[in-house]
């Protein structure tokens, strides 16, 4: 169940970003590689 909660999460998640970059300034991938870097960073300090 937790897996499927995940996933639904993280497709929101991506789908709300995904509509968020098109809105930001700036390049959009310095914006994609920061989140990923932020999400590592929060992934890391979970476990």
């Amino acid at each position: 169940m937790t897996y499927r909660t995940t996933i639904g999460w993280s497709l929101i998640t991506s789908g709300i970003v995904t509509l968020l970059l098109a809105y930001l300034p700036g390049q959009s991938w310095m914006w994609g590689v920061g989140l990923l870097v932020l999400g590592i960073v929060v992934f890391v300090a979970r476990r």
